[in-house]
């Protein structure tokens, strides 16, 4: 394990208190108790864009001259814009250490990252993919992250929304096996159901009472043409 300067030490932990102070929008970032060198981001995906309902996390791996020289930026959770486990190609990564200024904090980081996602720029490590592979990527992302001990560990606010939402994704799949299992659809309430067996009922019951209200007529008819012709045969 690289051990980091007093300078890099003081400057991560100053970094670290602003971000508290000031959050980056849609990011949120830990550096690991062992190892300040190392961070741990999750970018959550913005609303109305392909990433939206998914969970992101990467790392930050900075060296021991950090601020002079900047980071490595991985991407860990499979987006469909970058590789995963691979060192990303940004103006602020270590891939352009001329173009770093040393002003730059781990918010700023944050923030190019996130907007560079957003992009569909081309560059080393990352992928072109369709929105649609993205989405499905997004869904795919809760599950994926709760098997990685380091993102449980350092996010428990976040596994605890994951889990929330993984089993409400679990209650509805349920409620539409239930509904396709009763032959009606999910959002129907099954009053409508017992309401539509009443009026069947009375339809039958109906049918019934005009059927019996028919045999009686015929019965009388018949009836009252025996007693005529029994009159006339006496006569």
């Amino acid at each position: 394990m690289s051990k980091p300067s007093r300078t890099a030490s003081a400057r991560l932990r100053a970094d670290y208190m602003r971000i508290k102070r000031d959050p980056v929008p849609y990011v949120t970032a830990e550096p690991l108790p062992s190892n300040i060198l190392e961070w741990h981001y999750v970018v959550e995906g913005p609303e109305e864009s392909p990433y939206a309902g998914g969970f992101y996390h990467g790392k930050l791996v900075f060296p021991m001259e950090y601020p002079f020289r900047p980071p490595s930026i991985y991407m860990i959770s499979p987006s469909g814009r970058f590789k995963t486990n691979t060192r990303l190609c940004l103006s602020i990564s270590d891939f352009h250490p001329d173009t770093w200024n040393p002003a730059w904090s781990v918010a700023t980081i944050l923030t190019g990252l996130l907007s560079f996602m957003l992009e569909e720029s081309p560059t080393f490590g990352s992928i072109e993919t369709s929105d649609s592979e993205k989405r499905l990527l997004a869904q795919q992302s809760l599950s994926f992250n709760l098997k990685n001990k380091i993102f449980t560990e350092l996010f428990p606010e976040t596994t605890e929304k994951i889990e929330n939402k993984l089993a409400q994704r679990e209650r509805e799949l349920a409620e539409r096996a239930r509904a396709a299992e009763s032959g009606r659809p999910c959002d129907q309430d099954p009053a409508s159901n017992d309401s539509s067996k009443q009026n069947v009922d009375s339809s039958q019951m109906s049918a019934l009472t005009n059927l019996l209200i028919v045999v009686g007529f015929a019965f009388f008819a018949w009836t009252v043409s025996y007693i005529v012709s029994t009159l006339n045969e006496e006569e």
